[in-house]
């Protein structure tokens, strides 16, 4: 509730018991179909496979980087960025392979104020659209909320980007508004939406999550009895 100074205006909800968090560790995250660990080289041909499966590039459009010509080229990215304290960047794990399938990665993060952001979001196919990618964005969130106790987690995506921005409200994050002209990227005008789940929102998000990946919200060939969605609704 917002609370009002000793002049009559208001100055917001008082956090009488406030204090900075931890800043994100290169933790391990284990899940029933997949887990998360620390993006290291060893991971990074693997990676580059994975993403070679894919019929053409367009999983490269709306990221910051154009795709690396060779494996040697990746793997030095992934020498130059998996020792960052930010963003820090995970490798996802098919726990049933146990093979490296996508990556996804905490990033500006403000522990003073408990906000970080998801993003650096590059699932191969043999990734996307599985229980596995659900599962992978509920255990960062997961660790976020419940291990860091962050207040605010966002997700921001080039405006343009219509399935970023369906796996946002998908993934139960509350659309916010967008910033015009917000970056430069690859030569072209970038709009940024940005989207957040906040602290008490997260109970519900994370019940929907444990009903939506249980074992019995799928029929015997791998399909969906409820959606994500749908329980995120039934539990409001």
């Amino acid at each position: 509730m917002n609370q009002c100074n000793q002049f009559g205006q208001p100055v917001g909800e008082a956090l009488i018991d406030w204090q900075p968090r931890q800043h994100p560790a290169r933790v391990e995250l284990k899940g029933e179909y997949c887990s998360l660990t620390p993006l290291r080289t060893e991971h990074a041909a693997a990676l580059f496979a994975a993403y070679a499966l894919a019929p053409d590039t367009r999983s490269w459009t709306w990221l910051l980087r154009e795709p690396d010509a060779s494996v040697e080229d990746f793997t030095n990215w992934v020498a130059s960025v998996c020792e960052l304290s930010d963003p820090i960047h995970f490798t996802v794990i098919d726990n049933q392979t146990n093979a490296p399938v996508g990556t996804l990665a905490l990033m500006r993060i403000d522990a003073k104020n408990g906000v970080v952001e998801v993003g650096h979001v590059h699932f191969s196919p043999l990734l996307s659209r599985t229980p596995m990618s659900t599962e992978a964005q509920y255990l960062l969130m997961r660790y976020v909320f419940e291990t860091l106790g962050y207040r605010r987690y966002e997700w921001k995506c080039n405006s343009l980007n219509a399935p970023s921005r369906r796996a946002a409200l998908r993934l139960g994050f509350q659309y916010e508004g967008q910033f015009r002209q917000a970056l430069v990227i690859k030569g072209h005008n970038r709009d940024t939406d940005w989207f957040s789940i906040i602290d008490n929102e997260w109970e519900a998000v994370s019940r929907a999550f444990q009903n939506w990946l249980a074992a019995d919200n799928f029929t015997a060939d791998g399909e969906q009895k409820r959606s994500l969605e749908n329980w995120r609704e039934s539990l409001r």
